[in-house]
């Protein structure tokens, strides 16, 4: 009797599930083109065989000694355990991409490290090892920096740098690939807040006003008109006497880190380039500042919602102009829909809870970094990595007709109980076996050393998690076990930042980790599919589109196949990787054609044929394409 009753209250349950989607999806109309309704684990699914591509780690012989300093104290303050970015970029201008390693530095009063911690520039060589040019560079500058991104501002054709900070932002200007000047306070970009003067550990544990706090940041040309402009998230409303305000201990433990929960939201920042070296701060005009009343009276406070990690570009309806969506950690992730102002201009309109982007499963996570990729032909997703507990958040657009409408398809595509564990933060989609199907890769790490006393099935260190693309619709994505690579790639480590580039020019993406106080790592590709592969390094003209290609839409035809792929700034967590565009052609070894769509208002699309395959190409705007001579 008992069984019978409990067999009718699950057949309710699911009739009344079904009524509720064909009223939502059939009778209003929202119908997407495929639905997959999850139903929760139904048993352990046999594994699929993945390729045998190894990682090798070369970091000592590439000649790569960067540690990242993190802070660290007793009292536990929360930016301690953010980690650091790194950036690809190509300072020089020789077709060789080069590293950007974002540091940290002692707060005031506390002892110093010997030898001062800055950040740090590594220049590929072209022999497969890197030198260390940051004194060169003009780089070997302590400040609590924790995210980057790299874009030409000034559309001189070399690459600057953004560093986001705990204590004011920085913006350096490359000199002709010879050396980095600081332009902040000519740019204006420092940020909001006040950055605290202290002499002594007494008087800055004692700062109570809000202190800058970024996170990742983007160069992005929101109004296109040819000039980047910037693009800032920022975390908590931050100072070391709010932090130390509040109790967070634990018996046992002592004292932990701050949950966000605790503390106030914040709002990002929006820049705009006026083409003369300075930015000015549109933040609330262009419709970037996210408020929530704290109750329902008409007097009722107004409270920032933003605590954001992670942002990415994206034109989600294809319009032509970009999009941004905001990874939000505890609260709701944003997603900017790009409009325009109805004065001749653009502005962005935030539609995270309409369009199904602010929350998982009805309630926020704590969102770390941000990807978008064409994970299916013709299919776009937003990859999110999320707190430990929290499965990845795969939000894919599933109905042409309704672009702006996401659905997250985690189990449906075969990431959910893999992804659950591990504390994710840097994430990117990339094609590590070159077949042309985007595959996942996310950096883990804990935020507190003492983690396993708390949580016994938590570790400090973690190791990276990797999915390959299966190309199988329903169970897209399959785990990579240690077995089909190797340890070097699952080494534990205190994750944070991520970024992929071809370093050593054999036409394979190679990986770079950073470890929150710890060493970071290079990831030989040692790939031997088979597979080919063509690459392009994108240019525009200064005028109607950015110099850096960022916000550019790539078509590539091959074989029958057609290959989709955005130019991006910032990816994944306070990184950013290389902006030339890497597409795996499988085993055909000819491409059809390639279309860039390039980025700006009146910049329009252009064709290049009869590129061949396995090479790397410089697609300038309004010119040929020209092969890039690198070592192969």
């Amino acid at each position: 009797m008992r069984l019978r009753a409990i067999a009718f209250a699950i057949a309710a349950i699911a009739l009344g599930a079904g009524i509720y989607l064909l009223y939502e999806f059939v009778l209003k109309g929202k119908a997407p083109t495929n639905l997959t309704v999850d139903i929760g684990k139904t048993g352990e699914r046999k594994a699929i065989p993945v390729p045998d591509v190894k990682f090798a780690d070369v970091t000592t012989t590439a000649g790569i000694r960067f540690t990242h300093f993190s802070g660290a104290t007793t009292s536990k303050l929360l930016p301690e355990t953010m980690g650091s970015g790194v950036v690809v970029l190509d300072f020089d201008n020789d077709h060789r991409p080069d590293l950007l390693f974002v540091n940290s530095m002692a707060w005031p009063g506390q002892p110093k490290p010997e030898q001062p911690p800055t950040l740090v520039l590594y220049r590929n060589k072209g022999d497969g090892t890197f030198e260390d040019v940051t004194v060169a560079a003009g780089l070997d500058i302590s400040l609590f920096g924790i995210g980057a991104c790299v874009g030409d501002f000034n559309n001189d054709g070399y690459d600057d740098l953004f560093i986001t900070c705990v204590g004011g932002h920085r913006l350096f200007q490359n000199q002709g690939g010879k050396k980095f000047v600081d332009v902040t306070a000519k740019a204006g970009v420092a940020g909001p807040g006040v950055v605290p003067k202290s002499a002594t550990a007494e008087e800055f544990f004692r700062h109570a006003l809000p202190i800058p706090f970024g996170t990742s940041a983007t160069f992005v040309d929101y109004d296109g008109d040819g000039k980047l402009d910037l693009f800032v998230c920022h975390y908590c409303t931050w100072s070391p006497a709010i932090d130390l305000s509040i109790k967070s201990t634990l018996t046992g433990v002592g004292r932990t880190y701050q949950q966000p929960k605790d503390l106030e939201g914040n709002q990002c920042s929006l820049y705009r380039n006026r083409g003369d070296g300075t930015f000015e701060d549109v933040s609330e005009s262009a419709g970037v500042r996210v408020f929530e009343a704290e109750g329902t009276d008409a007097g009722a406070k107004q409270r920032p919602v933003g605590k954001s990690l992670g942002v990415i570009l994206y034109d989600a309806d294809s319009d032509g102009w970009p999009d941004l969506f905001v990874a939000n950690d505890s609260v709701r992730n944003f997603f900017f829909h790009n409009i325009s102002d109805g004065q001749g201009g653009r502005k962005f309109e935030e539609r995270g809870k309409e369009s199904n982007v602010a929350y998982a499963q009805g309630i926020p996570r704590g969102a770390m970094g941000i990807d978008i990729g064409e994970y299916s032909p013709g299919k776009n997703a937003l990859l999110i990595a999320n707190f430990a507990n929290e499965e990845n958040t795969f939000l894919v657009q599933l109905d042409p007709k309704r672009p702006l409408s996401f659905s997250d398809a985690c189990a449906a595509v075969g990431m959910q109980g893999e992804s659950k564990g591990p504390l994710k933060f840097g994430t990117f989609f990339f094609d590590y076996d070159l077949d042309g199907r985007l595959d996942v890769l996310t950096a883990n790490g804990h935020i507190d050393p003492d983690i396993t006393k708390i949580q016994s099935n938590q570790t400090y260190k973690q190791p990276v998690q990797l999915f390959w693309n299966t190309g199988e619709v329903g169970r897209d994505f399959e785990p990579v076990p240690v077995s089909a690579s190797d340890t070097d790639l699952f080494k534990p480590l205190v994750g944070r930042g991520s970024a992929y580039f071809d370093y050593d020019g054999d036409g394979d993406l190679d990986v770079s980790l950073t470890e929150n106080g710890g060493p970071a790592v290079l990831l030989r590709n040692d790939q031997k599919t088979g597979h080919h592969w063509i690459r392009l390094n994108l240019e525009g003209d200064g005028v109607k589109s950015n110099r850096s290609a960022i916000g550019a839409e790539v078509t590539v035809a091959a074989g029958g196949r057609t290959f989709k792929r955005t130019i991006t700034g910032a990816r994944g967590y306070l990184s950013q990787s290389e902006l030339t565009v890497t597409v795996g052609l499988g085993m055909t070894d000819a491409v059809d054609k390639v279309m860039v769509r390039w980025p700006g208002k009146n910049a329009g699309t252009q064709e290049w044929t009869k590129l061949k395959s396995d090479f790397q190409y410089r697609l300038k705007q309004g010119d040929s394409a020209a092969p890039v001579d690198r070592p192969r």
